[in-house]
């Protein structure tokens, strides 16, 4: 029996996180919609008050139709951004070409903006028994559109890859924990169990019903199958060198190879052990 390490929380996917994967991305998609809801709060008052200063009274309806429009016109254009950013990002795609073939796509997806804000609009002044005409200041609305719609794509992409990449470092398990190698070995004597630290166990021989265990000069029996202490020891640096034989392999201070194939190992107190050819690859490996 040999000491181990209690067993705790891996932290991973469904250890200690609170909610899945697909409940973070709806969270910061949340958190997207509330920041463009802000930020066209903050146009409509902006707009409101620059017209007012110059004279001009404003329906505040329309101000907020004309930016809700438009935030309802990408967020539903978010869907096409998002298949593209997860398939043109690094490292799946180098920089340069990413960056290129996301400017390009800024023109149908600008399109698309375009064509859904209009419909929204027209349906909406259709509502209010009015006519809606898509204009600008510079006469060119779809130009006009189209270089605003640059900068928006630009943000969108990069808030996007930045979203994908939060989700799947969240996602990702948690890196498997390599076993701790015990510290002792629990030996029987009667009414009295020793343990002996591994580091100064040098070998253990099969010997019937027991195993032979060489420590700090002395030969110690313990009732158990070699196969078994191997198992307790083989993160150790135990390895098997016959089929009757393990060694602690620091403490192996030279391997010779006899004609046969089979092998002497010399331990660090000086004793001398035969080895079997086919476990020759455990202690020159």
């Amino acid at each position: 029996m040999t000491e181990k390490a209690g067993s705790g929380t891996d932290g991973g996917k469904t250890g200690t996180n609170r909610f899945s994967a697909r409940t973070l991305t709806w969270l910061l998609l949340g958190v997207l919609v509330i920041r463009g809801l802000i930020r066209i709060t903050s146009n409509v008052y902006s707009y409101i008050a620059d017209r007012s200063a110059l004279g001009d009274q404003v329906n505040p309806l329309y101000a907020w139709l004309y930016e809700s429009t438009s935030l309802a016109a990408w967020m539903i254009m978010l869907i096409p951004c998002w298949f593209a950013v997860r398939a043109i990002r690094p490292p799946r795609v180098g920089w340069l070409w990413a960056s290129l073939l996301h400017l390009l796509l800024v023109i149908p997806l600008s399109f698309g903006h375009i064509a859904l804000m209009v419909a929204f609009r027209l349906l909406a002044w259709w509502v209010m028994g009015d006519h809606y005409e898509f204009n600008s200041p510079d006469g060119t609305p779809t130009t006009y559109e189209l270089r605003k719609d640059v900068a928006t794509y630009v943000e969108l992409v990069l808030t996007v890859f930045l979203i994908q990449w939060l989700v799947a470092r969240y996602a990702a398990p948690a890196p498997e924990t390599l076993p701790t190698a015990p510290l002792t070995l629990a030996v029987g004597d009667g009414s009295v169990t020793h343990h002996l630290p591994i580091a100064e166990i040098e070998h253990v021989a099969a010997a019937g019903n027991y195993v032979e265990i060489a420590w700090r000069g002395q030969r110690l029996l313990h009732r158990a199958t070699l196969t078994a202490i191997e198992e307790e020891l083989a993160s150790a640096g135990f390895a098997r060198i016959h089929r009757s034989r393990l060694v602690r392999k620091d403490a192996v201070r030279r391997v010779v190879t006899q004609k046969s194939g089979d092998f002497d190992v010399e331990m660090e107190s000086g004793e001398t052990l035969r080895g079997s050819r086919r476990f020759r690859e455990n202690v020159e490996g």
